[in-house]
């Protein structure tokens, strides 16, 4: 008896490193005592939470992700509280919304078409260093005090083209850094670096403003591109996992966007993620103007105000993505359970006017974003085949942050005319009535949804 017992002991660190620690815990030896297994299955629960990280490229893209993130959430507040200080003027702080998001409705679907055509890495680098100028530009112009309103519309628009090409292009070259078999964990993280950026950058910088100004959190962002753009130039390029499957040498770019918009349409369980994502895209996904407006004009608060609602927003969706990287399923009930919390949750921002309250709804808030966002995201790209995966997802950015410009101009405008606290109202329940679309759609369509996705449900396989 003892020496079978010394060998099982023996083994299991050495399995641990090098094979799948799972292994015992799905069919564990007669006998076998019940603490390894356990220490194991918390350890494995912990590594799969992070494993991206393996990557050398994958850390250096997050490390320098995470100090730019911080800097661009910065950038956000104080760039929608400049326009309050000139104008004082809802519609104001919706057109600068729109023009910042219009150029991703305008070219993210070609910019999808180009990221598979040129080198990721470069492109990216190109992107980064404009909105590097941007920054810097709107940090010099503040603190001459020669700025005006139509300065910060036309650098919205240089930064939303910059985004339009980095965007499709940093999804695209995630895979390429880690590899299909820890896609979803990367995306998971990412999701929890934008919300924890979102979590610091907004309350440093609704400090800063109140007492050095918006031009040091502008300044602050221009500088926080440089170890980004060194981590990028740091990387290995001979390490990227780049697929050996040639592109066609006469393309139509055209006739190819047809192609995935037609498995959309013929796909049930796509074209379902795709009616909600549409709903909550265009009337919840507002943050950026809505904020502004609840901390100015219904709590009657400051930029600090501003800075710790968003924080609280980026909180909760921080703690909800890390919960999301952990799990190996995403269900149609989170999908729809997500987006019904969200647009709920929405609609208590909207009726609260007190500043701690609102802080929690928001906070909630974050959390049934990432809850639906992440299920949609992984969701989708598991029921998409590969070739088409592309044009598939430039479709869903087009509705997720494509559809901003119309959002957030008619959030603006509805502001001006019925107020804040209606305006919101009715935006959360546009996204409530878009989740009981998507969701009649699933219950009319069962059959098909589940012939079409039937592993749109497994977040992750066993290795």
């Amino acid at each position: 008896m003892t020496r079978p017992w010394r060998a099982r002991r023996l083994r299991l660190p050495r399995q641990h490193a090098e094979g799948d620690p799972t292994a015992e815990l799905a069919a564990p030896e007669i006998g076998e005592p019940a603490a390894p297994s356990i220490e194991v299955a918390r350890t494995t629960r912990l590594s799969e939470t992070f494993r991206a990280l393996r990557h050398r490229n994958y850390r250096l893209f997050y490390t320098g992700q995470a100090i730019s993130l911080t800097g661009t959430w910065m950038q956000t507040v104080a760039q929608s509280w400049l326009v309050i200080e000139l104008t004082d003027s809802k519609a104001a702080l919706g057109i600068v919304t729109t023009l910042q998001f219009l150029p991703i409705t305008i070219f993210v679907l070609p910019a999808g078409v180009i990221a598979d055509r040129v080198n990721k890495r470069d492109l990216i680098l190109a992107t980064r260093a404009l909105a590097m100028v941007q920054a810097l530009l709107l940090a010099v112009l503040v603190a001459a005090g020669s700025v005006e309103l139509w300065h910060v519309y036309v650098l919205a628009l240089v930064l939303g083209v910059s985004n339009a090409f980095e965007q499709p292009t940093r999804q695209a070259m995630v895979v390429e850094m880690v590899g299909k078999d820890d896609l979803i964990n990367a995306v998971a993280l990412n999701s929890g670096l934008f919300n924890g950026a979102r979590l610091v950058g907004p309350s440093v910088a609704g400090v800063l403003i109140a007492v050095a100004g918006t031009e040091v959190a502008f300044a602050i962002n221009a500088v926080s591109f440089i170890p980004s753009i060194l981590a990028l130039t740091m990387m290995d390029l001979s390490e990227l996992k780049i697929s050996d499957r040639v592109a066609p040498a006469r393309a139509n770019p055209l006739r190819e966007l047809r192609e995935g918009l037609s498995f959309v349409k013929r796909t049930p369980a796509a074209l379902m993620i795709i009616i909600i994502a549409a709903f909550l895209g265009t009337f919840g996904y507002n943050f950026i103007t809505v904020l502004p407006l609840v901390a100015r004009y219904v709590l009657q608060g400051d930029s600090v105000d501003l800075g710790f609602l968003t924080a609280a927003l980026g909180l909760g969706a921080f703690l909800s993505a890390l919960v999301i990287a952990g799990q190996r399923r995403a269900t149609r009930s989170q999908l729809f359970v997500g987006g019904a919390l969200f647009a709920l949750l929405l609609g208590a921002v909207a009726l609260s006017e007190s500043f701690y309250l609102s802080m929690l709804f928001l906070f909630l808030t974050g959390v049934a974003n990432i809850i639906f966002a992440a299920t949609s995201n992984t969701s989708l790209q598991l029921a998409t085949p590969d070739h088409l995966r592309g044009r598939v997802m430039a479709l869903y950015m087009l509705l997720i942050a494509g559809s901003t410009p119309i959002g957030a101009s008619l959030t603006g405008f509805m502001a001006e005319v019925l107020g804040v606290q209606v305006t919101i109202g009715l935006l959360a329940a546009a996204c409530l009535f878009g989740v009981a679309v998507g969701f009649l759609y699933y219950i009319t369509h069962r059959e098909q949804v589940e012939a079409t996705a039937h592993a749109s449900a497994i977040v992750a396989t066993a290795p």
